[in-house]
């Protein structure tokens, strides 16, 4: 899909930078949306199986549009009894996985309010099909007809209030100024300087300001003044869980293990509060909760070779799925709050042994301390981490002389090759053990673009799966396992929302040139440790294979500027800049 056909994310008006001091001022949007392929939250689906039998079905779908009026539409819906599309008319119809869009033609793409389209499908099946739960119109779910998402009668329906289905459709999206000031300070940032990034609240003191710097509330009111007439995310990390980060040392926390009353009571409760305050219930808060601490208790704990005894403890004592669920239920409670719960990447959860496990230990915090799956909006992936959202020189799919992608050193059995493959998959995954099926996913596409003169323009040799994989995949990396400060990465897509089926927004929740950790011991009193996983001279372990780790010299500590690694990322962004 070209890159033109996407929905840039709306940048908010940001701030303008005088002098070091930052200058609250509408300045214009960095980049337009595209409103006229965007849906407003209206829209009726008529869906008919005119006929069925084992094996198959002929289905007649017509969709009107209640919102405003578009000049490009796409349907979205899942199947969900196995159902698989082979022919369409009157639309351009394609299914991944179970789920399937349906796309205008040339001749029928502009629906005036109150118009309608009608397309229609066959598809091989087993005679069970239904009418499926849930359809969007250009990323938004219709609320009439048979998906009506406001119905109380419907239970797998979130009593989600004012909240819509995708917070980022139709939004401009807050600019920390803050990050904005040091990346426009940087030769050739201001070329992204006006990108919305994540605040990342990673201790208690962040909640009020750290050595100056703004707090919660300063930001919310600055997306307030960065607000016009239309709506506007602003997109948190909750990031603070007792015993945090137990496999990397890089990113540990102030608190201690055992330490769950004091997140819940100084940290999770004074956020709530604020989010709750009525000055701020015009802003869509979209929470990233936790980053890569439930995905620990699966692929770090027991008796496997990447086990940490730190892994162990939280496992046993339970603190983190706890801490999660107190903060789902608790962040939940706004109607304009959304959360997203941190679900790894597929270089950590797309093994058949992590993928199952991991969703069951989503779906235990998102039902621990009072939380329910409706305080759960959707997963992000990728979050700090460099997968590339799509590798299209190979395939999961793909031999080599007999042998499968799967068998090649890189990929190594994986069931994925990359993000956008996995967020779909483990979306899917997520849905069938109770979560609501309109979840929706985030990428973290800050800096997995991997562009540069290092970028491969087709697919290696055939001599060997390996020259295959390795001379053609665009994820440069040594090491699938590598996470910290990585050479030769790019910043990759723009923040845009609603890209692909299942995908909400791809987002820069980890803003570029923060550092992942520092390489050499630092002291600091942040509670962040040495890694050596930061270390560009360690030979590894068996989490990175016991490779180089690839990592950048000179880093300073986690979420510091590192401006080295800033210009990297411009130089290899993909799409270039």
């Amino acid at each position: 899909m070209s890159r033109t056909s996407r929905t840039p994310l709306r940048r908010s008006r940001t701030a303008l930078i005088a002098a070091g001091a930052l200058v609250a001022a509408a300045a214009g949007t960095a980049a337009a949306a595209v409103p006229s392929a965007t849906a407003a939250a209206g829209c009726t689906v008529d869906y008919k199986i005119q006929n069925q039998w084992n094996g198959g079905l002929t289905s007649a779908v017509t969709v009107t549009n209640n919102g405003a009026a578009v000049n490009a539409w796409q349907l979205e819906w899942s199947f969900a009894a196995g159902e698989r599309v082979s022919q369409g008319w009157n639309a351009t119809v394609t299914q991944s996985g179970t789920a399937v869009t349906a796309k205008n033609v040339s001749y029928n793409g502009s629906l005036a309010t109150g118009a309608s389209a009608s397309f229609g499908f066959n598809a091989s099946g087993s005679g069970n099909s239904t009418v499926p739960a849930t359809f969007k119109l250009n990323g938004v779910t219709c609320n009439g007809g048979p998906t009506d998402p406001t119905d109380p009668t419907d239970p797998t329906d979130p009593p989600t209030g004012d909240r819509v289905d995708n917070p980022y459709v139709g939004a401009d999206v807050y600019v920390n100024p803050e990050w904005s000031a040091k990346a426009a300070a940087e030769p050739g940032g201001s070329r992204v300087a006006n990108e919305p990034t994540a605040v990342w609240l990673d201790r208690i003191a962040a909640i009020e300001g750290v050595n100056g710097g703004m707090g919660l509330r300063d930001h919310l009111d600055a997306a307030l003044a960065q607000k016009g007439a239309g709506e506007l995310v602003v997109q948190l990390v909750i990031y603070n869980l007792p015993g945090r980060d137990c496999a990397a040392l890089a990113s540990n926390g102030e608190l201690g293990p055992t330490e769950i009353g004091r997140y819940k009571t100084e940290y999770i409760d004074p956020i709530s509060a604020i989010l709750a305050d009525p000055k701020y219930a015009g802003l869509r808060i979209v929470n990233t909760v936790e980053i890569d601490s439930l995905p620990n208790l699966v692929t770090n704990t027991g008796s496997r070779p990447t086990a940490t005894p730190a892994c162990d403890v939280m496992k046993a004592n339970g603190n983190y799925v706890k801490g999660v669920g107190y903060a789902l239920n608790k962040l939940g409670d706004a109607p304009n709050v959304y959360n997203y719960i941190d679900a790894g990447h597929h270089g950590w959860i797309g093994w058949d042994d992590n993928f199952a496990p991991s969703a069951d230990t989503f779906k235990a915090a998102a039902t621990a301390e009072g939380a329910t799956v409706n305080d759960v909006h959707g997963f992000i992936t990728n979050t700090a981490n460099y997968s590339a959202l799509k590798e299209e020189n190979f395939s999961i799919n793909d031999s080599v002389n007999g042998t499968s992608v799967r068998q090649s050193k890189w990929v190594d059995w994986n069931r994925y090759t990359d993000e956008l493959s996995f967020a779909q998959g483990f979306r899917t995954k997520l849905a069938s053990i109770g979560f609501n099926s309109g979840i929706g996913m985030l990428i973290d596409t800050s800096r997995n673009g991997w562009g540069g003169t290092a970028r491969p323009a087709g697919p290696g040799a055939t001599t060997s799966v390996d020259t295959y994989v390795d001379g053609g995949r665009y994820d440069r990396r040594i090491h699938m396992g590598n996470w910290c400060n990585q050479s030769g990465a790019g910043l990759g897509e723009r923040p845009q929302a609603a890209p692909e089926p299942g995908i909400d927004a791809y987002v820069w929740v980890k803003p570029p040139g923060e550092s992942d950790g520092s390489s050499k011991a630092i002291p600091n009193d942040e509670g962040k440790g040495f890694d050596r996983m930061c270390d560009p001279t360690y030979t590894g372990n068996p989490r990175n294979g016991n490779s180089m780790t690839g990592s950048l010299a000179n880093a300073p500590v986690s979420g510091h500027w590192f401006s080295a690694q800033f210009q990297e990322l411009m130089k290899n962004a993909h799409p270039a800049l």
